[in-house]
């Protein structure tokens, strides 16, 4: 998938927080990735728990490419 695929009229959600980092869900084709956003690259933004995933494409390319999209299991 790419990152045009990923972000185009989509959303991504809060997941959780862990150690300084923030997790964010996205769903692609019926399936659910995460991927993290460090605090420390956030500055003064402000970060919903819900918001188009194209004001989050720096940390989903950041992820492709360190391999931290990550597909959450399915429950």
């Amino acid at each position: 998938m790419t990152l045009k695929e990923i972000v185009k009229d989509n959303r991504v959600y809060f997941n959780s927080y862990r150690k300084g980092v923030l997790y964010y869900r996205v769903a692609v084709d019926g399936k659910n990735y995460r991927f993290p956003v460090p605090i420390e690259d956030t500055g003064d933004a402000t970060f919903l728990d819900s918001d188009k995933a194209m004001l989050f494409m720096r940390y989903i390319r950041k992820a492709l490419k360190e391999n931290t999209f990550e597909l959450l299991a399915v429950s």
